[in-house]
């Protein structure tokens, strides 16, 4: 099991998160359709550094951006999301 090191609570489990997805795969409603369609289902499945977007659930319920390695699962960092 990981440990997220939340900015405002501390390190929790990983199960006080819930994943959502890679950052690469957002869409918004101004985007073309191809852009759209590309991104949901033509992106890269990366085995090195990605950027995930997860939510603290079960704690202060934030947004946040993960950095993390696809493979060993390390993160190198966590931000707030910004949109």
């Amino acid at each position: 099991m990981m440990q997220i090191d939340c900015p405002y609570c501390g390190p929790r489990a990983q199960v006080e998160f819930a994943y959502e997805r890679t950052l690469d795969s957002i869409v918004t409603l101004d985007m073309p359709a191809e852009e759209a369609v590309s991104r949901l289902y033509a992106r890269a499945n990366p085995r090195g550094l990605d950027d995930e977007l997860w939510r603290h659930s079960f704690g202060c319920r934030q947004w946040l951006v993960l950095r993390r390695h696809r493979v060993s699962h390390a993160i190198v960092s966590i931000t707030e999301y910004a949109p």
